[in-house]
Formats: C-alpha cells, structure tokens, sequence
C-alpha cells in the first residue's frame, strides 16, 4: 500500500482530521453512541457485511464505516474499504470538516483524503490519482462547493421543531462529492413502516432515492445510464432521537446484474449522558 502520509498535502489532511476531531469533541456535550452492523446481498445471496460506528451530538458527528466481501463476494472479487468522516451540524444542517477513504481490490489501493471549509472543499489528496478517461465531464470549481462527503451523506439531519419521521425525514437532495465525481441524490417521501430487529423496533421513513450525475462522470457509460433512470431506489430511515437525525436501516438499489440491499443486523444506538 502506498504510503500517503509522505506526501505533504496528505500530512496537512491529516493534520486538519486530528484538528477537527479535537474541535468537535465538545467537552460536556451529550452524545448518543452509534454502532450498526449490516449485511450486504446481491439478489438475496450474501456478499459480506459493512459497519458504521459513530458519535453524535446536536452539534457535531464523527462516523467510521468499514466494509469487507466475504463468501460469494470474495469469491468475486477481493474488495474491502474503511471511511471516516467529522463535522458540525449547524441550525439542523450538515457542516463537513474532514473525510478520508481507503478502498482496496485484487488490482490497486486507492486513499482520498478531503478537507472541507465551509461546504467547499479546501484540500484534495488522491493516491493513486484517478486516471482521466477520454468523455468524462470535467469538474469545475464549482462542483466542489455546497457538497458533503459520502459517508457524511447517510447522516439525515431534521430541523428542530419538525417531526423526525414523516416527509422532513425524505424531501431533500444531497449533495455529494466524493473526490472524484459530482452527483446529487434526491430523496422523497413514501411511507412509514414499522420493522423489528436486533437492537431497534417501530417505525421508519420509507424514502425514494434518485441518482443524478453533474460533474466527473462520463455520461455515454452505460453504468451512468442506468443508474440516471433508475427508479428502483429507496432508502429507510431509523430515527435517532437525541441529537435528532436519521440513520439509513435498509438500502436497496436495483442494479445491472441485480437488486443490492444493505440490510441493519444489529442496530445499537446508546443514548448520551
């Protein structure tokens, strides 16, 4: 694997993480404790697990995510990723501060590494860098402002006052850029339903989701065309009551060789102090 932090603009992302973590750590805040995992399947048959631990507060977040194939996902192909991402949660709205990802198959390591200031992204580490592919839609400086980072994205925040569930749950589009692409994932409201399982029981917000792509795609890639018109999306939100955001419990999304569902195993939220 190569080594980021010799690099001079990785050292200075991973010294603005340490500086986040530490100006998020709010002493005396009460902070629920998150941790979930999931089982990961293609067409009902078992690709591995994923798992998304975090701490929130009204104020800030800090989530970690890992993911790994085993069984017929190994026998696919060897893929395993972590991810981690910091920030504020300002007036009910998402502030991002830092996101780092590493992401592994049989042929290469990939590391991003993103620092955001206000909604904009302030610093940029790829390594290996992407390699640029001829009709890909370029980025501007544009597409890299008013953004959250992906692993930031599956934190739904609500405004006080607004009921966790129900359409403030769903009505929004997320904006995400992951350092490579610029893509908005609209959400929208369908139900609620009630689920049980190991660690949650009672409702969740039934949301559509849709994927559309803006910058850094190539958009003649039938993968692209796929995934604009595809209508066989949703996501399902489990509330977290204290700090008073939302956690996706259920992801499905129809594919081109099958449905992909995420489905929560064990869900453990720890209520703050």
């Amino acid at each position: 694997m190569r080594q980021i932090f010799a690099r001079p603009a990785a050292t200075l992302l991973a010294a603005a993480s340490i500086a986040a973590a530490l100006q998020f750590a709010a002493p005396g805040a009460s902070a629920d404790t998150l941790r979930i995992r999931y089982s990961v399947a293609l067409l009902g048959l078992s690709l591995g697990t994923a798992n998304l631990t975090g701490t929130i507060t009204p104020d800030s977040y800090r989530l970690d995510a890992s993911a790994k194939l085993t069984g017929l996902g190994a026998v696919m192909g060897k893929s395993n990723g972590a991810a981690s991402s910091a920030g504020a949660i300002v007036k009910g709205r998402l502030a991002p501060a830092t996101y780092a990802t590493t992401a592994a198959n049989s042929k290469e390591t990939r590391t991003v590494r993103m620092a955001i200031t206000g909604g904009a992204v302030s610093g940029l580490d790829v390594s290996p860098p992407f390699e640029e592919k001829p009709g890909r839609v370029p980025l501007s400086d544009d597409s890299k402002r008013n953004i959250v980072d992906p692993l930031g994205a599956v934190l739904m925040t609500v405004p006080a006052g607004q009921p966790l569930l129900g359409k403030s749950a769903c009505e929004r589009s997320i904006p995400i850029f992951d350092g490579n692409t610029r893509f908005d994932v609209g959400l929208s409201f369908r139900e609620l339903r009630k689920v049980s399982g190991k660690g949650y029981e009672g409702d969740v917000a039934v949301c559509a989701a849709r994927y559309t792509p803006l910058a850094g795609h190539r958009p003649d890639r039938k993968a692209t065309k796929f995934m604009t018109d595809n209508k066989n999306m949703e996501v399902w939100l489990a509330p977290l009551e204290g700090p008073h955001v939302l956690v996706p419990y259920f992801i499905s999304v129809a594919t081109q060789i099958g449905t992909t569902t995420l489905s929560a195993e064990d869900f453990q939220v720890t209520a703050g102090k």
